[in-house]
């Protein structure tokens, strides 16, 4: 599965392999990539406010270094980006809880494919290999996430990817004076 200790063959999203071409690659993002999911985080927190939990200002104020040291792979915490032509195009994070009693879940944040990108299946695809990659873990039971209300592509996609939702939270996030409820989702891989 894993080619070069860091790069992850495409195979392992086997049928979504037709909805891609030779000019994409989908991997775990490095330190070296810093730079790149800076610029698109950035951009994904001001076009799609309400699909965040973190603002356009926060990020900000974070450093190209701090986010370095965060992309440096520590096993259970890790971004798939999908890069078109060289150029990163849509990101997927995977983080595992480390309280004691919390372990056995982890989280998808952060998935967005710029505009330009989309509908060519690249989510489904970083997902497909987030996933397969999250699976590895030892002691991972399940995978939690959260979608806007407002986000109906986005749920569906995770509905057919075996997310279950089990709540909504209403007012979830305040984008400015707007209340954004949203969906509490879990896929169960044990128990």
């Amino acid at each position: 599965m894993i080619s070069d200790g860091r790069r992850i063959c495409l195979n392992v999203v086997g049928r979504y392999w037709s909805i891609v071409n030779h000019d994409l690659e989908i991997r775990i993002l490095s330190a070296e990539d810093a730079t790149a999911f800076y610029r698109l985080r950035s951009e994904a927190l001001e076009l799609e406010a309400r699909a965040f939990g973190e603002s356009g200002e926060e990020h900000r104020g974070v450093s190209i270094d701090i986010v370095a040291g965060r992309l440096r792979e520590s096993g259970d915490n890790f971004v798939v980006g999908a890069f078109v032509e060289g150029k990163l195009v849509g990101t997927a994070g995977f983080l595992r809880n480390q309280g004691l009693k919390r372990k056995h879940k982890g989280r998808i944040w952060g998935v967005y494919v710029t505009g330009p990108a989309r509908g060519r299946g690249l989510a489904r695809a970083m997902l497909g290999v987030l996933l397969a990659r999250a699976r590895e873990v030892p002691g991972l039971d399940q995978i939690l996430l959260t979608v806007g209300a407002n986000q109906a592509a986005a749920k569906k996609l995770y509905e057919s990817l075996g997310f279950r939702a089990f709540g909504r939270e209403p007012a979830a996030l305040r984008v400015g004076q707007e209340a954004v409820d949203e969906y509490h989702m879990v896929l169960m891989l044990r128990g």
